[in-house]
């Protein structure tokens, strides 16, 4: 039996599109729910993993599959669709799973043969039995997994080519801020692999760096931390020769021990977010978890570089609080607080959040032309309506923003700051020149799209008066 699991490209996000730029290899994640659902699937299926981001193949030159796989974050939505479409116009079967399909069940079932819902390995191999003997059902709902018994994702079946490898070591996340699909797909209980276990797939990856995808690698109780010290300590021991970067909250800062396992350990970079400049901001977002004990984040961002560890802000621009300079706000904020990138997104209300009940709620949600409007939910693109800036105006903010973190100015700035202090100045160099080379994918992306929402517009304030009805106009970036 063949089995093809399939991760949607998405042609409106440039910074994954390898081809657009060489900086963007290094911007490129596996597609780890594949890769760990071909771990589980039982022998007798013939396995091959398409990640559309690396190029999308001839499908119609490759071998009729018997059953397709699909996952797909809300942006791939579409694209999933139209492989659904073209795999059922041959008799082929589709299953399609991701946090999309758990969070708009009845808008997926009416285009695929079945649904996954939530984590699918406690179900996987009951589904790929069903299917082998013609009785696939239209839903399993795989839960909350024993992700103890999970067993290790086959990082053998996809190509070479990528920068980084992929693993997972958590899942789950306590925060449960208002704008995050984590909880309600993962849970709030936070659930820990097998330290051992861990060690063992780090040592199965082919790429010497490495992504820890978990949403919060540390967690935030005290036998979270002691745990993260414990798989730091394990890993340091096994001295894998590996580099690797994770997601975790500022509290990452508090300890300097784990600071100092987690150097040892072979991280080299960590991704913190901010969310916010001002605490009003951190409060409309539910991540209150940032004001707590005070902290300075300055002083917490260099006592993580003093241990060689580079540091990625993330921040979130169009909340109600944001006003008129905003953008310039977060850059100063983003410098101020030393941190060696800059990752800003849009507010964006996504399916199963508490942020999408919300503007829901209160007719908030602009681009509402679904399933085709998904593509835009990329969070680099404004879809909502913004308290206090139109389409136009955010979009500016969001200009000022990143030319103003990523002028070259300052980007020369961190890689002297790097250079001097020997902190990793090249992949300083390398992420910001990534960044950089992406302003002007975006500028060109903004521009269509202001477009296409003018004319979204137009065509809805005219309905009824063909006449006056403009022809839609087809987003294309590269």
């Amino acid at each position: 039996m063949r089995l093809y699991l399939i991760n949607p490209s998405n042609p409106l996000v440039s910074v994954v599109n390898v081809k657009e730029s060489r900086w963007n290899r290094y911007r490129v994640w596996k597609p780890l729910s594949l890769m760990v659902l071909a771990g589980v699937t039982p022998a007798g299926w013939d396995i091959t993993i398409v990640d559309e981001n690396l190029g999308v193949p001839d499908y119609l030159a490759m071998p009729r599959p018997d059953l397709v796989g699909i996952t797909a974050f809300t942006s791939q939505a579409n694209r999933a669709y139209e492989l659904a479409d073209h795999f059922r116009g041959q008799g082929v079967p589709i299953v399609m799973g991701g946090i999309h399909a758990t969070m708009c069940i009845d808008e997926v079932i009416e285009r695929v043969d079945s649904v996954v819902t939530r984590e699918a390995e406690g179900v996987w191999p009951q589904l790929l039995d069903d299917a082998r003997h013609g009785r696939l059902k239209r839903r399993y709902d795989g839960g909350f997994a024993e992700i103890t018994d999970v067993a290790p994702a086959r990082h053998d079946l996809l190509p070479t080519g990528y920068a980084l490898g992929a693993i997972q070591t958590t899942r789950g996340c306590p925060l449960n801020c208002s704008f995050c699909s984590v909880t309600a797909f993962n849970g709030v209980h936070y659930r820990q692999r097998p330290i051992a276990d861990v060690v063992r797939e780090f040592q199965s990856i082919r790429e010497k760096r490495v992504l820890v995808v978990d949403d919060n690698l540390i967690g935030i109780r005290p036998e979270h931390i002691a745990r993260a010290k414990d798989l730091f300590r394990a890993l340091a021991r096994a001295n894998l020769q590996k580099e690797w970067i994770a997601q975790a909250t500022i509290n990452f800062a508090d300890d300097e021990e784990l600071l100092s396992l987690a150097a040892k350990a072979g991280c080299r970079g960590v991704f913190i977010g901010f969310e916010s400049p001002t605490p009003e901001g951190l409060r409309e977002l539910g991540k209150k978890f940032n004001l707590s004990k005070g902290r300075d984040f300055r002083a917490s961002v260099r006592r993580i570089q003093r241990h060689g560890i580079l540091v990625a802000g993330s921040f979130i621009l169009g909340l109600d609080i944001d006003e008129p300079g905003i953008g310039k706000r977060i850059a100063e904020t983003a410098t101020h607080y030393g941190v060696d990138y800059l990752n800003t997104l849009f507010l964006t209300p996504l399916p199963g959040t508490r942020l999408w009940d919300q503007m829901k709620a209160e007719d908030r949600i602009a681009l509402d032309s679904f399933p085709e409007d998904w593509k835009y939910y990329t969070l680099t693109y404004p879809v909502a309506h913004y308290r206090h800036f139109a389409c136009d105006g955010i979009i500016q903010e969001m200009k000022s923003c990143d030319g103003r973190f990523y002028s070259l100015p300052r980007v020369l700035r961190r890689l002297w700051r790097n250079l001097w202090r020997r902190r990793r100045p090249l992949i300083t160099l390398i992420g910001n020149l990534s960044y950089r080379s992406n302003l002007r994918l975006s500028c060109k992306a903004y521009a269509d799209f202001v477009l296409i929402c003018q004319n979204q517009r137009r065509g809805r304030a005219t309905a009824g008066n063909p006449e006056l009805k403009v022809p839609s106009r087809k987003l294309k970036v590269g």
